[in-house]
C-alpha cells in the first residue's frame, strides 16, 4: 500500500488500493526439465528460484532424463560431458579429429565435471539436492511424468523427497494451465 505524500497537512492522506491477486493475475511458471547433464540442471533451478523469489507460483516437471536431478541414487553425481556440446567450441567436424574426440578420453568428464563443480563452489552456488531443498522450501512444486518414470522402472521411493507426485501428460497439462511454460 503506498501513500501520497504530496498532500497537505491539514488534508486527508490518499492511500492505494492495494491489488487483489486473482487466478488471472497471479503469475505462473512451470519448468521441463528433459536433460540430466550437470550444465542442463543449474538453468532450470536457477529460475525456479528466481521465479518464487519474485512471488511466482512455480513448478518443475522431470522427464526423460531431468528424471536424474530428482533420482536419490543419481541426483548428487550428475556428469559435465564436452562429447557433443558445442557450447565448448571444440570443433566437431571429422576434419580435426584431435579436439572433436578430446571429451572421449578416458577422465576428461571427470575433470570436466570437477571443473564445473569449482567454478560453482567459486561462486557459492548451491548443490542441485540444495537447490532443491531452497525450492520446495519456498513452495515450490516438483513433478514426475509418469510415462518416463515407468520407463526408468522407478519407484517413489527412488526420488528425492520434494516430489510431490508422478503425474501423467494429461494431469500436466491441468498444471500447466495459464502458464509461461519453459523447456530445458
Amino acid at each position: 500500500m503506498t501513500t501520497d505524500t504530496t498532500a497537505a497537512p491539514d488534508e486527508p492522506v490518499a492511500t492505494a488500493t492495494p491489488q487483489v491477486e486473482t487466478a488471472e493475475t497471479r503469475r505462473k511458471l512451470v519448468i521441463i526439465c528433459s536433460k540430466g547433464n550437470l550444465d542442463m540442471a543449474y538453468p532450470g533451478l536457477i529460475l525456479a528460484n528466481a521465479a518464487l523469489g519474485e512471488g511466482i507460483e512455480t513448478h518443475l516437471f522431470f522427464t526423460f532424463w531431468g528424471f536424474d536431478m530428482v533420482t536419490e541414487s543419481r541426483m548428487d553425481d550428475l556428469k559435465f560431458t564436452m562429447v557433443g556440446n558445442t557450447a565448448m567450441h571444440l570443433p566437431q567436424a571429422p576434419k580435426l579429429p584431435i579436439p572433436a574426440f578430446a571429451g572421449m578420453v578416458p577422465g576428461m568428464t571427470r575433470m570436466a565435471t570437477k571443473m564445473m563443480h569449482g567454478q560453482l563452489e567459486a561462486l557459492e552456488i548451491p548443490s542441485v539436492r540444495e537447490m532443491l531443498d531452497l525450492i520446495t522450501a519456498a513452495g515450490g512444486h516438483l513433478w514426475g511424468c509418469r510415462m518416463s518414470f515407468d520407463m526408468n522402472g522407478l519407484a517413489m521411493a527412488d526420488l528425492y523427497d520434494g516430489v510431490e507426485d508422478v503425474i501423467s501428460a494429461t494431469d500436466f497439462m491441468e498444471i500447466s494451465e495459464g502458464a509461461q511454460i519453459i523447456f530445458i
